[in-house]
């Protein structure tokens, strides 16, 4: 009996290894986000016109994510030709390689790879190679901040890819840098097409033929460790709890280039000088948690009425300026946000009826521009909220966000456990982790004794 009791428990435990092991293999690379549930980027393929060998088409990029955009320098949109296409033309749009066109005479087009590779073209870029919605360098802003900067668009002319909707393929394999990885689109899906309103709003017309796909982002995949993390302070603690330590990795010891000392003598010979369209990895100061990014959370004044909160971003990225940034907060008291002084706000609601949670972004050539790492390398501003006298506190740590994110990326926040407490709470914790500890000291004293 004792043998069988023990069997079943060693047969329990090996199905809980195998389930543990089995479950830390898991990539967690799925890309829902509670405060953005619907949010993606939609690419949508319209045949506007019917050629010899092929058609014209409108590729128009949707961001419809509310806080996460597309920066410099911008995004590169790829796919796979289902038969053998050709691009012989494009405004608004380049792609970056020709590959091999030497089958042609005479005309040459524009592209001949099987896995084109598309990018934004510059500001500037003349008018005869424009089309609307194009040409801002691949910058596409968040739908929150800018809807009318939230769509990108090129035109290209396909050969080789038949002229009726029974014989045209849609491509396969769509892809999405924005800059760097961390999208994942859709395989294309034939919708109905595309309706136009003209400029007068009194004629309708339609596409040919349309597909849509989606791109949805993992911040697992575009990164395998953080990008920010945050650090909290108070007017009642002399306490400044900093970021964790290794939040977004360790110091590597045994390759010294994986930070650069702030008061080193060459800092400039170690920043590299990228191409336009090249991803750059963060190259950030030595610090202890290694971050790109930090946000600092100060509690600073508690008037009567009121309270007063400043917010600091610091950039530790030699690597990047960060256009067009954005943090996300989320804290109880958004409801009662009364003033920013040098951010714009804008509420969300992902729960509709529950206002906890505000995008906030720089203000047109004044901060909307994040400097790379050195002594401009931060933006600052103070909120001011009123106090609701039925949820307002200092205790508990309920004045500090429950989460923040920037760019769209969640940020490392510190345990709970070490945010500054109030004076007359902290004599308190501290008494109570005495008494625990004495009280576990005799526990075990007793349990010894009667053994």
């Amino acid at each position: 009996m004792g043998f069988l009791c023990s069997s079943s428990i060693f047969f329990k435990l090996g199905i809980s290894i195998i389930f543990l092991v089995s479950f830390s293999c898991y990539t967690p690379s799925e890309a829902y986000d509670p405060l953005d549930p619907s949010g993606n980027i939609t690419i949508k393929w319209d045949i506007m016109t019917w050629t010899a060998d092929g058609y014209v088409a409108v590729v128009t990029i949707y961001n419809f994510q509310q806080y996460r955009h597309i920066q410099a320098p911008g995004w590169t949109v790829g796919w796979s030709w289902a038969k053998r296409e050709v691009i012989w033309g494009m405004n608004g749009g380049q792609t970056t390689e020709q590959g091999d066109c030497s089958k042609f005479k005479g005309n040459i087009p524009h592209c001949c790879k099987k896995t084109p590779s598309v990018v934004d073209l510059l500001p500037g870029t003349p008018y005869n190679q424009q089309i609307a919605n194009c040409c801002r360098g691949g910058v596409i802003n968040s739908w929150a901040q800018d809807p009318a900067t939230a769509v990108s668009a090129f035109q290209l002319t396909v050969g080789q890819a038949g002229t009726t909707n029974k014989t045209v393929r849609v491509p396969k394999n769509f892809t999405l840098k924005a800059p760097g990885p961390g999208y994942t689109c859709s395989p294309g899906k034939i919708v109905k097409p595309t309706r136009f309103i003209g400029t007068d709003k009194r004629r309708v017309t339609q596409a040919l033929m349309t597909w849509n796909v989606t791109c949805t982002y993992s911040q697992f995949l575009a990164q395998k460790t953080p990008t920010c993390c945050v650090s909290l302070s108070s007017f009642y603690n002399s306490t400044i709890v900093s970021c964790p330590t290794c939040s977004c990795g360790c110091r590597n010891t045994s390759q010294p280039g994986n930070c650069v000392d702030p008061k080193g003598p060459r800092i400039a010979s170690v920043i590299p000088n990228p191409g336009k369209n090249a991803y750059i990895p963060p190259l950030v100061q030595c610090t202890n948690h290694m971050c790109p990014v930090r946000i600092h959370w100060h509690v600073k004044v508690n008037y009567k009425l009121y309270w007063r909160v400043k917010v600091t971003i610091t950039n530790f990225n030699y690597n990047m300026n960060y256009t067009q940034w954005n943090i996300v907060v989320q804290h109880p008291n958004f409801d009662n946000l009364t003033q920013t002084f040098s951010f714009n706000y804008k509420p969300l609601t992902p729960y509709a009826s529950i206002n906890d949670t505000g995008i906030l972004w720089g203000i047109k050539f004044y901060n909307d521009l994040l400097m790379q790492a050195g002594p401009f390398g931060n933006v600052q501003s103070e909120l001011l909220f009123q106090k609701d006298a039925s949820a307002f506190t200092f205790e508990k740590g309920w004045a500090f966000p429950r989460r923040i994110y920037f760019n769209g990326d969640n940020c490392v926040m510190p345990p709970p456990d070490s945010y500054p407490w109030l004076p007359n709470t902290g004599s308190h914790k501290s008494i109570g982790s005495r008494f625990a500890a004495i009280a576990l000291l005799l526990l075990t004293v007793l349990l010894h004794g009667n053994l």
